[in-house]
Formats: C-alpha cells, structure tokens, sequence
C-alpha cells in the first residue's frame, strides 16, 4: 500500500511551487529557469502518468506490424531496419497509422499544449483557447 502524498501529488508539488511561488520573485534569467524546471516536471508528470500505456500499444503495434516480438527498442531497430532496406513504407498497411499513434502518444507528454495537437484531439476547441 503507497501512502499519501503520491509521486504525482509531490511532482504536483514542486510545480506549483515553481509557478506560483518562486517565479513571481524571480527575474531574468532565474526566472526562465524557474519556468523551465516546472515545465521539466510536468513532462516528468505525464510521462509517469500516460508513457506506460502508450509504450504497451507501440509495442503490440509493431509486434502486428513486424510479425515478431521484442523489447519496444528492439521492435523499433527492426522497423528502422526495414524502412532502410526498403522492405517496409508508408505503402505498407498499418505504418502510417503507427506512425502517427506514436506521435500523438509523444506528443500527449511532452507538447499537450501544442495548438495543433490539441485541435487534433479536440476539433472543437478554438485556435484561441488556453490551456485549462
């Protein structure tokens, strides 16, 4: 049983902190600092939170694609092995879908405030919006 607070309520935390609390008092170069170290921690956040699932569906992905099983860097070696020989390409069923599954994935950690993958997950939210 893990007791309160959880790594994501301490990374939480630390944010906050960051933001709220020490960049406000800080100029310059500290303060781009600050904002830099907060942001570190988010993606440390989302990569804790959504990275283990995402990895879980590239890794059946590419068992489907290659026909083989492997460590998720195995699996992408031997994609990029056949990219390279020419074996495999966007003509190959399923790729480009990967492709960009992957990419969403990565996306989701370390740029979910990019406007053009938030309009992609959410047709509806205007070009304007800011993030919640």
């Amino acid at each position: 049983m893990q007791d309160a607070p959880t790594p994501d309520d301490l990374l939480a935390a630390v944010a906050g902190y960051l933001r709220e609390q020490a960049l406000p008092q800080l100029q310059g170069q500290a303060a781009f600092h600050a904002r830099v170290a907060a942001n570190a921690v988010d993606i440390v956040r989302r990569q804790l939170s959504l990275a283990p699932g995402a990895e879980a569906a590239e890794a059946a992905s590419l068992s489907r694609l290659l026909g083989t099983h492997g460590s998720l860097a195995e699996l992408n070696s031997l994609l990029c092995q056949r990219i390279a020989r020419g074996e495999m390409g966007l003509h190959t069923p399923g790729l480009a879908a990967h492709l960009w599954r992957v990419t969403l994935d990565k996306l989701a950690v370390d740029q979910p405030g990019y406007e053009s993958y938030r309009r992609l997950c959410n047709p509806r939210v205007a070009p304007d919006a800011k993030d919640a």
